[in-house]
C-alpha cells in the first residue's frame, strides 16, 4: 500500500496555517463571508491532514529522528508542545466552527480566542517537525 508523503502532510499544515491567518484578517476588516470561507477550509484540510498521517503512520509506522545534541532537544520540545496541543484543536475547532455556524457569535468569539492561537501553533510546528526530521 502506497503511503502519503511526509511533504504532503506538511503542505496540508502549512495551507491549514495560512487560511487561518487569512481567516483573522479578513475577520478584522470585517469581511465575514471571506472569514468564514478561510475558516472552513482550514477545517477541510486539517481533516485531510488527518487523515493522511494517520494513513502514513498505519503504512509507514514510526519515523525516529536520528540527530544528537541541542536539535534532539530541540526537536522533542517542539514535538512534546505540539503533539499535546494537537490532541485538543479538534475539539477546539468543532466547538468553535460549530457556534459560529449556529450564530453564536458573543460565545464562538470567545472559543475563537483560544482555538485560533493553538491551531496556529500546532499548524507551525507541524511544519517545523517535518522539516526537522526530514529535511535538517
Amino acid at each position: 500500500m502506497i503511503a502519503p508523503s511526509a511533504g504532503l502532510i506538511a503542505a496540508c499544515n502549512a495551507a491549514s496555517a495560512g487560511f487561518l491567518v487569512a481567516g483573522f484578517v479578513f475577520i478584522r476588516r470585517g469581511q465575514v463571508a471571506r472569514h468564514k470561507l478561510c475558516m472552513l477550509s482550514a477545517f477541510a484540510i486539517s481533516a485531510a491532514f488527518l487523515a493522511f498521517y494517520l494513513w502514513r503512520h498505519f503504512v509507514v509506522g514510526l519515523v525516529y529522528f536520528h540527530r544528537q545534541g541541542w536539535i534532539r532537544d530541540a526537536y522533542f520540545v517542539v514535538l512534546g508542545t505540539h503533539t499535546v496541543l494537537a490532541a485538543l484543536v479538534p475539539v477546539l475547532a468543532i466547538v468553535t466552527l460549530s457556534l459560529a455556524l449556529l450564530g453564536r457569535f458573543p460565545i464562538h468569539r470567545r472559543w475563537a480566542r483560544w482555538t485560533l492561537p493553538v491551531w496556529l501553533y500546532v499548524s507551525i510546528t507541524g511544519v517545523v517537525v517535518y522539516w526537522m526530521l526530514y529535511r535538517s
